[in-house]
């Protein structure tokens, strides 16, 4: 019989001082100069904006941006969120965030079982019959749900993975395969950190982002000071360089698509310029499939037996 106490649940993330930091960091970004505000003297006590000068732009008293920014979003209303985003030059990601960090949707007190994250069979047979296409399903916290063969032959055999260790966030920080995979870590990385900052501030009681985070304030230096910045970011569409161990660089191209019946999930597909080297390549890697992604990609990270996709 084992007599050792059950784990703690991890705790929320604290609501007040998420909105609270946002918005400083937000304001110490702006310089007077960059809002149309004269600056007086050559040395500031804070960086970037006073909150009076805020307060100002935004059009309400200092005492209530005071509150407002030490946490107290109670009763806050729409006007003065979109008031506060427009002085802060904040962009619609961030606008969105700062509405769901200052008014966050009611919940019951008693907390419910985490939701079970399944992907459509419509959209599984989608994935199959994209053939030389990489393409995958991410859900809650950047979780990979679901994949193709050709994703396998990219970015690794994640189905050698179990479940718990197949998510972007972990691979990214912990596995020194992605970080030699991604050509731009850096900004591979400081993405990864601004989309979980976004989920964040839709589910702050998420118990297993806070689990999430924790373990990689923990682990991670580089997740640490990202995840200090708050940062957020939508998924969107862009160009990754790749350094594979098989074919060498990679120009891709990649577009997220959000799925309809669940918001938190996304279709991420991938595809190189016709004609190309990368083309080439990526033609080769689809016909290995998966067995390319067993030979190196995930070296580090696949110590599991293999798993269901």
């Amino acid at each position: 019989m084992d007599d050792r106490p059950e784990a703690a649940a991890p705790e929320p993330l604290d609501g007040r001082a998420e909105l609270s930091e946002f918005l400083r960091t937000r304001r110490a970004k702006l310089q007077p100069g960059d809002v149309g505000l004269p600056e007086f003297g050559r040395h500031r006590r804070v960086p970037g904006l006073r909150r009076e000068e805020l307060a100002q732009l935004a059009g309400v008293s200092v005492a209530y941006y005071t509150r407002l920014e030490q946490g107290n979003g109670r009763n806050v209303s729409a006007e003065v969120l979109d008031a506060i985003a427009r002085a802060l030059r904040l962009t619609d990601a961030e606008s969105a965030h700062l509405t769901h960090l200052a008014k966050p949707a009611r919940h019951k007190k008693k907390r419910r079982p985490a939701r079970v994250q399944r992907v459509r069979k419509g959209v599984l047979y989608l994935l199959d019959s994209m053939d030389g296409i990489p393409a995958y399903v991410t859900g809650a916290r950047s979780d990979v749900l679901a994949w193709n063969p050709t994703a396998a032959a990219v970015f690794g055999d994640w189905g050698a993975l179990p479940p718990g260790e197949r998510n972007w966030a972990r691979l990214v920080f912990l596995s020194p395969a992605y970080r030699d995979l991604f050509v731009n870590w850096d900004s591979k990385a400081s993405d990864m950190v601004s989309y979980l900052r976004l989920y964040a501030g839709c589910h702050p009681d998420d118990p297993e982002l806070s689990a999430l985070v924790g373990e990689l304030s923990v682990k991670s230096d580089e997740f640490r000071r990202l995840w200090a910045t708050h940062n957020v970011k939508e998924k969107g569409h862009g160009i990754k360089l790749l350094r594979h161990p098989l074919v060498g660089e990679l120009t891709l191209s990649y577009e997220t698509l959000n799925l309809p019946d669940d918001e938190e999930q996304h279709l991420v597909t991938y595809h190189a310029e016709p004609g190309s080297e990368s083309a080439q390549a990526l033609r080769l890697l689809a016909s290995w499939g998966a067995d390319a992604g067993r030979a190196d990609v995930i070296s580090e990270a696949g110590r599991g037996p293999a798993g269901e996709r």
